[in-house]
Order: C-alpha cells, then sequence, then structure tokens
C-alpha cells in the first residue's frame, strides 16, 4: 500500500471527511513522526509499535567492486520495533 492508497481507503471509510482533510492529517502524522526522530526522540505507537533511531558508529568498510577499504562515516538510522498486537494480527491470532 502506498501513502495515496492509504489517504483513498481512510477517506472511503470516513464520507463526512473530505479527502484533502484526510491527506493533511495523514501528511501530518508522517511530518510528525520525522520530526520526533530527527530530534531523536522515539515515537511510540500502542498496539502498532516504536519508531526510534539508532546510531551506527564510523567503521572501515569495503567498496565491494573494488575490495578496498572505505572510511564509513557514522550515521543515524531509523529503527521500527513492531508492537505485540501488530506481531500476534501477522500470525493469525485477532483480538
Amino acid at each position: 500500500m502506498i501513502r495515496s492508497e492509504l489517504i483513498q481507503k481512510i477517506a472511503e471509510e470516513n464520507p463526512h471527511l473530505y479527502q484533502r482533510d484526510v491527506e493533511r492529517i495523514v501528511n501530518t502524522i508522517f511530518e510528525e513522526i520525522t520530526a520526533a526522530l530527527s530530534r531523536g526522540d522515539r515515537v511510540e505507537l500502542r498496539g502498532f509499535g516504536a519508531f526510534s533511531v539508532k546510531k551506527r558508529d564510523a567503521r572501515i568498510g569495503r567498496n565491494p567492486r573494488t575490495g578496498e577499504a572505505v572510511q564509513v562515516e557514522e550515521k543515524h538510522v531509523p529503527f521500527f520495533k513492531c508492537g505485540k498486537m501488530l506481531r500476534e494480527r501477522l500470525n493469525g491470532k485477532h483480538h
């Protein structure tokens, strides 16, 4: 599912909302999650999961084509840990 399909589905299930309002809401949710992560905050959505940021230390990597050693800088990567309810739904256990 892509963002536009998500917006379409929410709009269909909520006929009292204009599609442009649903689009604004969905975009705001993603913007807020992104902003929180960029501040180093964790975003926990109970029953769904938690988004956090993990730091990868600087290291020596290898260029896969040449085998040459290259310096890889420290970086921050987004991480998602799925919640218990989501994991159970994926494994056929419904609440």
